[in-house]
């Protein structure tokens, strides 16, 4: 369903959802302000916003919203390893500097090859806290595009830790049966992601913890209630840290 901006808050409502990260297409552009209204009304916290739009950072200005900024770090093809660290640097810069002026934090985000591995997204926020006082930045760390972090996770994870903003959870499939079909699929659907999901349970990280509505054949409400059925049913399964 093509839902308005009224009845997307209605519906998280409804599930039990207080918080949202808002990911948007081009047609979305014209309702950003109501998207942000409508939150309001119905008590939902704008958690994060996927990218970067000036409009919408102007209405953060105009409503006193500081949302997490999720955005995928610059993939350089070519140099060496420094080099490319160099240049993702540089290029995402001027949005360290843009959030830090909103209040917001910048989360890189995982979205597959060089740019959403936990060793280079780790490496750049090192660098940029180190080297720009970028306090504010750090990662977001998405399961449907971390498949081949599966036989290291554990390792991976503790890479990330010091720098973790959010992680979002979904099923997690074998690599090798792996389609654009399977990428995305409901928790407790998949194979991994009770394991992963209990060495993020063991860490230190006490940030939000998203769910998928992203399954472009299935209506969203289809979706979250199939994850927050999962989740249920695999918190019976992990063990309690003490």
């Amino acid at each position: 369903m093509n839902r308005s901006p009224e009845a997307r808050a209605t519906l998280l409502n409804e599930l039990g959802l207080s918080r949202c990260a808002y990911d948007w297409r081009a047609e979305h552009v014209p309702h950003f302000e109501e998207e942000i209204l409508q939150y309001k009304q119905h008590d939902i916290e704008f958690t994060a916003f996927w990218g970067s739009h000036d409009k919408a950072f102007t209405l953060f200005k105009k409503y006193e919203l500081s949302p997490q900024i999720w955005k995928t770090l610059a993939a350089p093809k070519t140099g060496t390893h420094e080099e490319k660290m160099a240049a993702a640097v540089k290029q995402i810069l001027p949005l360290v500097e843009q959030t830090r002026e909103m209040g917001s934090k910048l989360g890189l985000y995982n979205h597959g090859g060089w740019a959403g591995e936990p060793t280079n997204m780790a490496a750049v926020c090192k660098i940029l806290r180190e080297e720009h006082n970028a306090g504010h930045v750090g990662i977001i760390y998405n399961f449907h595009h971390g498949h081949g972090d599966i036989t290291q996770f554990e390792q991976a994870f503790q890479t990330m830790l010091p720098y973790l903003h959010c992680v979002n959870l979904n099923g997690v499939t074998d690599p090798a049966t792996l389609t654009a079909a399977t990428k995305i699929i409901p928790l407790g659907s998949g194979v991994h992601e009770s394991a992963m999901m209990q060495v993020v349970l063991d860490s230190d990280f006490e940030g939000p913890i998203g769910i998928l509505g992203h399954i472009k054949e299935q209506d969203v409400k289809v979706s979250l209630q199939n994850n927050l059925s999962g989740l249920q049913d695999i918190k019976r399964q992990l063990r309690t840290n003490p």
